[in-house]
């Protein structure tokens, strides 16, 4: 009986939680019954969705990521502009990214990561799971996108998950 009152996925009961009191009016009393009820909700009826809870091993490195994705979608936003309204064409090219990554999570993450920033987007990703093909807007070399994709996201995904 227990298991059924029980949180399944509590970083997602978290989440809906805090962004269901970011979105109301104000926090009061039916705001936050109403936010205790989706958490725990949602989570019961989309259990069957998630094969497993999610592998983070180091979850307290999440925030410092999300800021870091914050920053690179403001400035990629900016560098895109730019790139837009100058005279200068793009030089867009397709990578094929050689994923290090194994759990299904972080490689879902790293690609919606990259469809985020303005400039680049996930493509495809092998039916093994080893390589993400990318389109980057502008660019001067495969090793350029390579470089900078794994330095700024999948090196901070693999401390998270493995």
């Amino acid at each position: 009986m227990f298991d059924r009152l029980s949180f399944p996925q509590p970083w997602l009961s978290l989440t809906l939680f805090l962004t269901w009191q970011i979105l109301s009016d104000g926090v009061s009393g039916g705001s936050l019954v109403l936010g205790l009820i989706l958490a725990w909700l949602i989570p019961q009826m989309t259990h069957g969705f998630w094969p497993e809870r999610p592998a983070f091993v180091k979850a307290w490195r999440m925030p410092a990521y999300i800021l870091r994705v914050l920053k690179d979608i403001l400035v990629a936003s900016f560098s895109v502009a730019w790139l837009i309204l100058s005279p200068r064409a793009p030089r867009p090219v397709f990578v094929c990214y050689p994923l290090r990554l194994e759990h299904p999570l972080a490689i879902s993450i790293l690609a919606s990561t990259i469809s985020l920033t303005p400039g680049t987007v996930s493509v495809d990703i092998s039916d093994d799971n080893k390589t993400l093909l990318i389109h980057a807007l502008d660019a001067t070399s495969d090793q350029e996108v390579i470089d900078a994709i794994y330095n700024s996201y999948e090196k901070p995904l693999m401390e998270m998950f493995q």
